[in-house]
């Protein structure tokens, strides 16, 4: 790894964290930005940056659309930053490491030029469709517990239902998925167990768990006619939580963190360990950042998604 390259770590933001109004002022500014854009309106053959800018929140939530949407801000972040795309549509740029939460792995792919933008929305656009087709168990955040006692009230709790923690998202905050009945079961006895809080989320299946494997197959479909390359900067992987670079590596990753555990924390442990000091969320929110400084407080720690703060971190807001 070379000297010169900065111990920064770029992290990217998953489903959740879209917002009305994402990336507006951006296209507003910057004319890379406002192409990008088009661009994705012309691929996806929808009007995507409407959907962004203007709304209906609706149906911005919308996982088929909120996918694309995510990925298209949070590249367009980068370009406002100062990133630029070849080309083939691969981005030029220098953190030592870069991730991102579930979705938010795509962006990371992307940063790191191992996938064009266009293969990743075409990408992201299918998972979308196929994860926001899934019916089947749900989801419920978990504060407050340790990992080895959410752990074992999951194993008791599942009595051969799936059911598994599916984001270790930060010590505290971790989220369950998997069947209803067995999800009830878990809640009830991780409130027993001494949870703070035990929230069902709003979502129309158990993402990350053994139940999403028809939307891994299909996905995987899909993932083995794009093109990769080489991955310039490692992207530190949701189901491993190691750093990976081989293109055969990034498209088993992307298969397989669909029913994975979102491994965040040890993640970013692994960025840490390996000399990441600085850590920069790219996109819309700040739900990243604020995990981060949870798992490792004594990093710095930003984030950067609105052309004010693109201004404030480039020094133009004078």
């Amino acid at each position: 790894m070379a000297s010169d390259v900065p111990a920064v770590a770029w992290v990217f933001p998953g489903q959740g964290s879209q917002a009305v109004g994402m990336g507006g002022d951006l296209a507003g500014a910057f004319p890379a930005v406002a192409r990008l854009y088009a661009q994705a309106d012309d691929l996806l053959g929808t009007p995507l940056s409407r959907l962004c800018f203007e709304g209906p929140e609706e149906a911005l939530t919308q996982t088929i659309n909120a996918q694309p949407a995510l990925l298209t801000t949070s590249v367009a972040v980068l370009l406002a930053l100062g990133g630029s795309l070849d080309a083939a549509g691969r981005l030029h740029l220098p953190p030592r490491f870069v991730a991102g939460h579930s979705l938010g792995e795509y962006s990371a792919v992307v940063a790191a030029g191992a996938l064009t933008f266009p293969e990743a929305l075409r990408l992201v656009r299918e998972r979308g469709r196929l994860m926001g087709d899934a019916r089947s168990g749900s989801m419920a955040a978990v504060m407050g517990l340790d990992e080895a006692v959410l752990e074992e009230v999951c194993r008791k709790a599942g009595e051969g239902s799936a059911l598994v923690i599916a984001n270790y998202n930060s010590p505290g905050q971790l989220v369950l998925s998997g069947a209803s009945e067995a999800l009830q079961r878990a809640m009830a006895e991780a409130r027993a167990r001494g949870a703070q809080r035990v929230i069902p989320l709003k979502v129309s299946a158990a993402f990350h768990s053994p139940l999403m494997q028809e939307a891994a197959a299909g996905l995987s479909q899909a993932v083995a006619r794009a093109e990769f390359s080489p991955a310039r900067i490692p992207v530190v992987a949701n189901a491993s939580a190691v750093p990976i670079r081989a293109p055969e590596e990034i498209r088993s990753e992307l298969v397989a963190q669909v029913c994975s555990p979102v491994r965040w924390t040890a993640g970013v442990l692994t960025m840490g360990k390996q000399g990441a000091r600085h850590f920069l969320e790219i996109g819309p929110g700040k739900v990243l950042a604020g995990l981060v400084r949870r798992i490792l407080p004594e990093a710095e720690v930003g984030n950067v998604g609105t052309l004010e703060q693109v201004q404030t971190l480039l020094g133009t807001d004078k």
